[in-house]
């Protein structure tokens, strides 16, 4: 069982930045994939990053590549999503996952284990 925590979520101008984490506790952190997925009003969860176990791979969704950037700590047990260059449409819910999946999955019901999600709201 693994419990995750995202946070460091916030409103924030088009074109800046904001850095989520999600620390994550119970079973070995290095054992789980790890992804971000996000979820705007009325649409539906979709991929945002991934990263494998000891991240040395990443991935992203089209709409976010090369602006944001995943990593993870396993000793702190912890993944992060840099965000930069913001836009309007990056506003969501965003969620961290935590799987057994090999490899990266860009489907959400792959992964076992999920944050409660933290709010990111950009504005104009």
């Amino acid at each position: 069982q693994v419990q995750l925590v995202e946070s460091g979520g916030g409103l924030v101008q088009a074109g800046g930045s904001l850095r989520l984490a999600c620390a994550a506790s119970g079973r070995t952190f290095s054992s789980y994939v790890m992804g971000w997925f996000r979820q705007a009003p009325g649409k539906e969860r979709d991929f945002v990053a991934g990263i494998t176990k000891l991240g040395t791979g990443t991935y992203y969704a089209d709409s976010v590549k090369g602006r944001f950037t995943i990593s993870r700590d396993n000793a702190k047990s912890t993944v992060y999503l840099q965000m930069g260059s913001l836009k309007p449409e990056d506003t969501a819910v965003y969620y961290c996952a935590g799987g057994l999946t090999l490899p990266v999955s860009f489907d959400s019901s792959r992964y076992e284990y999920w944050g409660q999600g933290t709010q990111v709201t950009v504005s104009t």
